[in-house]
């Protein structure tokens, strides 16, 4: 059979080549296959386009037709049938009537600001194979079958019954739009297909399109000669007329090459569609000559395979649904387990035995704040936050790939256990991702899918030759896992939000008890002393309800009073733990006689040999009631102020380091407090604020400290203070002390 020349297949654009047929303009060919005629209207129904063909079917000569009105060209009764289709919204039924002494099947679709009307002479089966009750017969036939591999290889059968082919097939598309034979009925001389894949290549992506927007298509001799439009650009626009509804519509030079090298004489697909998607065709092929179906037999055909479509749709849901129930069982003990469980949640989620199984995984690594924990076959610990990194979807909180060597050929190496990665997690150092290996595959393709990329360097002359035989080319691929299924990832999911839950209702446990613990050593009202008055302010920083601010006063023997200024550094549970311990230590240091440098110098060291608690900053005040001396310590701490009637300034206190750093010794300040001068000790959130300059803050402090307006007692004193310093960024916390006159 000799292949028609590739230009007369599309004289609307550039003849294809084998390296440019994924983007070949598939639906604007300017030409219809010849067993039909088609007119394109505008919109007073005038023919604005037509086919070459048109004196064959209508009498009048394709530049005669040209300007004429529908009526005119096919009479007022076929005319009216037509503007009625167009009225109704372009219904697909067949529409049979009889024109010019035979009967012609006629189809309406709009293209555009064109009705397009495609005219084809009636075909009638012999025994009526393709009438509507062999269809419902095939239809009742089909809802009878109870697994996929049954409807699928009766959908073959009942496909040829209807259209008469030599040879039908059900082929698959992957996620990857490879396509496998998955069902076959044919000729007993022809060799079998079944089992065979094809790469993507075979049908690219312009041609699915069209298999989605347009159900069935027919090529009733591959021999055909194209006919042309006329004229083939649309006059309105200058643009060839967009064909993808025309069943008439002529296809691609390379796709006739293809089927001719195969030994195909006629062809037809109809496509199986599933929630708007492409998941396979029918692939009808015949041998022996051109086949033209009946349109009863091609309307039988697509509409048992639409209602395959739906059983096939019906079988993978019910699939899934089993194996969505199944999975979520998992998830619903698993997560019970954990929540009855009297470890952390971490703990219990990393030792419950059906971690693994619930994704059908093989390892797992989770990190929190930085900790890493693994379970099974795990990828090297130095690669697991580049992995988490590449497999991170901001948008989402699941993220998963079965192929993790695209995403990094350098990971390629480690297929072997983590080909496929499910992630969740939505911070760089809070994540769980699970591994599953690669699974080598099989893969039977019709003739080796890299050949037509050779064939295109060998030249013209030899176009498609490698894959002329079509004989079965056997490769093995890697680097792939099984896919992880939409019910893995709602596992997954819900897992995550579980455990998340957990944590932060355990946390607000926490956090209630160290509330509870705060409250009990930071009191909310400054105790009375004899010959003193004490007024004390806390005010947590408002995105936290727990910080490591303390205040402490109490007596010791010899009339003298203590009081204590500390912050350590962060908020929180472990902040507030931390202060607790810190304030404990240092009453028992005092109360053992140490002088307030000598506690803090043991303090410090507490801090960074035994407890780890961080870093803290301290003040710390003795003051003998006797001689009104106030023995001062500091450690890191700000300096305490000291405010008089009309005046206030910082107290020159020399200070130790940091609390928890292991080295320095605390100095000593000595001063005497005289009458109506009041000592201000306070934490650094009275004068730091984000933004704003340390220095400006302390001046502005002094100067409202200095603002003693008559009357104003310490109390008013100090809420003036904080109500014009008051930061949100930190805790605060102001301790104000003065004698009292004698009685």
């Amino acid at each position: 059979m000799t292949t028609p020349a590739a230009a007369a297949h599309t004289p609307a654009y550039g003849v294809a080549t084998l390296t440019t047929c994924d983007t070949e303009p598939i639906h604007v060919p300017g030409a219809i296959q010849p067993h039909g005629v088609l007119l394109a209207l505008d919109t007073s129904y005038v023919a604005v386009m037509v086919s070459a063909n048109t004196v064959e079917l209508l009498g009048v000569p394709a530049e005669a037709a040209v300007g004429r009105s529908l009526v005119e060209l096919v009479g007022v009764d076929l005319a009216a049938l037509v503007e009625l289709r167009v009225a109704d919204g372009y219904p697909t039924e067949p529409l049979v009537v009889v024109h010019g002494g035979r009967e012609v099947d006629v189809r309406v679709h709009a293209s555009g600001d064109r009705t397009v009307v495609e005219l084809e002479p009636l075909v009638r089966d012999e025994g009526g194979a393709g009438s509507y009750r062999s269809a419902r017969s095939a239809m009742t036939r089909l809802a009878q079958t109870t697994s996929l591999e049954q409807l699928t290889d009766l959908l073959a059968r009942e496909v040829r019954n209807l259209s008469g082919f030599d040879r039908v097939m059900v082929y698959r598309f992957d996620e990857e739009w490879n396509g496998e034979v998955i069902a076959e009925t044919k000729r007993d001389d022809l060799n079998p297909f079944l089992g065979l894949h094809y790469p993507a290549t075979d049908i690219p992506a312009q041609a699915r399109r069209l298999y989605t927007l347009n159900p069935i298509r027919l090529i009733a001799d591959i021999g055909y000669v194209p006919v042309p439009l006329h004229p083939v650009f649309d006059p309105g626009t200058d643009r060839p007329l967009d064909l993808s509804f025309a069943s008439l519509r002529s296809v691609s030079p390379i796709h006739v090459e293809y089927l001719s090298h195969m030994g195909v004489t006629a062809s037809m697909s109809i496509s199986i569609v599933i929630d708007d998607e492409l998941w396979g065709l029918i692939a009808c092929h015949h041998y022996s000559g051109a086949h033209r179906p009946s349109q009863d037999a091609r309307a039988a055909a697509e509409f048992v395979t639409e209602v395959a479509s739906h059983l096939v749709a019906h079988r993978e849901r019910a699939d899934a649904r089993e194996a969505a129930v199944a999975t979520q069982t998992l998830v619903a003990a698993l997560t019970s387990r954990m929540s009855a469980s009297d470890q952390p949640p971490l703990d219990a989620m990393i030792a419950d035995p059906s971690l693994l199984a619930l994704v059908d995984a093989t390892g797992l690594a989770l990190n929190f704040d930085g900790a890493i924990r693994t379970v099974g076959s795990v990828p090297p610990p130095e690669v697991l936050q580049r992995i988490a990194d590449l497999t991170d979807d901001p948008d989402h909180y699941v993220s998963s790939t079965r192929h993790l060597a695209g995403l990094d050929p350098e990971l390629a190496g480690l297929a072997a256990t983590c080909s496929g990665v499910l992630r969740i997690g939505s911070q760089a150092d809070r994540w769980l991702m699970w591994f599953r290996p690669e699974q080598p595959q099989v893969v039977d393709w019709g003739g080796d899918p890299s050949n037509k990329r050779l064939a295109a360097q060998e030249g013209a002359h030899v176009r498609l030759s490698p894959r002329r035989s079509f004989e079965k080319w056997r490769e093995v691929t890697h680097g792939r896992s099984e896919p992880f299924r939409p019910w893995h990832l709602d596992a997954a999911d819900e897992l995550g939000r579980h455990t998340n839950s957990l944590l932060l209702l355990r946390s607000r446990e926490q956090i209630t008890m160290a509330e509870s613990m705060q409250r009990s050593v930071v009191l909310d009202r400054a105790p009375t002393f004899e010959g003193v008055e004490l007024v004390a302010r806390y005010r947590p920083a408002s995105s936290y309800q727990l910080g490591g601010d303390w205040w402490d006063a109490f007596e010791l023997p010899g009339r003298r009073l203590v009081f204590v200024v500390g912050d350590v550094a962060g908020h929180g549970v472990a902040a507030a733990t931390a202060m607790t311990q810190l304030r404990t230590a240092l009453r028992a240091y005092l109360y053992e006689g140490h002088s307030p440098a000598q506690c803090l110098d043991r303090l410090d060291r507490l801090m960074d040999g035994l407890l780890g608690l961080g870093i803290a900053t301290a003040l710390v005040a003795v003051l003998d009631l006797g001689t009104g001396e106030v023995e001062i310590a500091s450690a890191g701490h700000p300096a305490p102020l000291l405010v008089g009637a009309d005046s206030a300034h910082e107290l020159d206190v020399e200070r130790r380091p940091l609390l928890g750093v292991g080295s320095g010794t605390a100095p000593t300040t000595r001063v005497v407090l005289g009458a109506d001068v009041m000592l201000a000790m306070f934490t650094d959130g009275l004068v730091e604020r984000r933004g704003a300059d340390l220095g400006e803050r302390t001046e502005r402090l002094l100067e409202l400290a200095a603002r003693r307006p008559a009357g104003e007692g310490m109390d008013g004193w100090a809420d003036r203070v904080l109500g014009a310093l008051d930061s949100t960024d930190d805790d605060t916390t102001l301790l104000v002390l003065r004698r009292s006159p004698p009685a």
